[in-house]
């Protein structure tokens, strides 16, 4: 029997996520909802702090959430939605924006980041960021969040507002703690790897799309950076190759001794082309059914009215108690 315990995910609707992304978190997803009570969302509401065409971005978000469900998440049993399709997200991040202070929010490491990258579109919905992320964890009264550490800052403000919220009015909001998955694996940049893999990278070839197709795999696989040693060991000296043997082991569950025995009198050639292999082989059942829900036009616009619904309807609790905590005449 799942545990009762409530985990949240949202992830935002920026593009096809990376084979890092999958072999980091997402492929652990439909586990981790036999484990907990889960609810996840595609967060389009955070996408627009960055300039965006509203046929690209509905697109974007319909493709993520068919994803979702073709990750193995199943609409009945989860709530899956799709983050503006519940007013109470919105709503009740106005209400926290005025209990986080200035200070707290300027110091979020993120805002700099970003502000930096997009300094012709500085926004104020740059800015509250972070409290937007605050009111999607609290309306449904997370027990844990996975959080990589690019938002574990985040996770702490939630965590500062909600205590400070909760030392004015009582027990109103569950204060989240983080949840940090064993299994999941960190994956590097094919072209620079000593940097996280990131489909935001200019150069198309540091990362592997989860709709890449075999011949593409094959050819960015061929081109990772390796070094002029020619031999498979793991080394922290040897991070192009340590990268594609991390990818080689998730993919086929051999350690690090197998791989290293197995490619033993080979040169990279061969290593490239099993692990170029081992990843299409991966890929291959959630592309398949990726495609078969995305053709199911008329199922996708249900599970997303349903999970809209779910979800406003536990996030109502708990906006009707902050409200009513608040003074509000509802």
């Amino acid at each position: 029997m799942a545990n009762e315990k409530v985990v949240l995910s949202l992830i935002q609707p920026t593009g096809t996520p990376t084979l890092g992304n999958y072999l980091g978190a997402l492929r652990n997803w439909a586990k981790m909802a036999e484990d907990y009570n889960c609810i996840f969302g595609c967060a389009d509401l955070h996408s627009i702090t960055i300039r965006t065409e509203a046929q690209d971005l509905k697109k974007r978000t319909r493709d993520l959430y068919a994803l979702l469900i073709a990750l193995g998440l199943n609409p009945e049993k989860n709530i899956i939605f799709v983050q503006s399709q519940v007013p109470q997200h919105s709503e009740l991040a106005w209400i926290l924006n005025c209990y986080t202070m200035f200070g707290e929010a300027s110091r979020m490491t993120q805002f700099k980041e970003k502000s930096a990258k997009h300094s012709d579109n500085v926004n104020v919905g740059l800015f509250t960021y972070p409290t937007l992320m605050a009111a999607d964890i609290l309306l449904y009264q997370a027990d844990y969040v996975p959080v990589g550490e690019d938002q574990r800052q985040h996770l702490e403000l939630t965590r500062d507002i909600a205590e400070r919220f909760n030392g004015i009015y009582g027990e109103v909001l569950k204060v989240p703690e983080p949840l940090i998955e064993q299994s999941g694996a960190k994956i590097m940049s094919l072209a620079e790897p000593t940097k996280k893999m990131s489909k935001s990278d200019p150069n198309n070839k540091a990362f592997i799309l989860l709709d890449d197709t075999p011949d593409v795999i094959v050819k960015k696989i061929k081109s990772a950076v390796t070094d002029s040693d020619a031999r498979v060991y793991f080394s922290d000296d040897k991070p192009g190759v340590a990268n594609l043997m991390n990818i080689y082991s998730v993919c086929t569950g051999k350690s690090y001794d197998d791989i290293e025995t197995e490619f033993e009198n080979k040169g990279y050639g061969d290593f490239k082309l099993a692990v170029a292999e081992s990843v299409i082989e991966e890929l291959k059942p959630l592309q398949v059914e990726y495609k078969r829900i995305l053709a199911e036009k008329a199922y996708l616009e249900e599970c997303a009215t349903k999970g809209a619904q779910k979800a406003q309807y536990v996030a109502q609790k708990t906006l009707h108690k902050v409200k009513k905590k608040v003074g509000f005449w509802n």
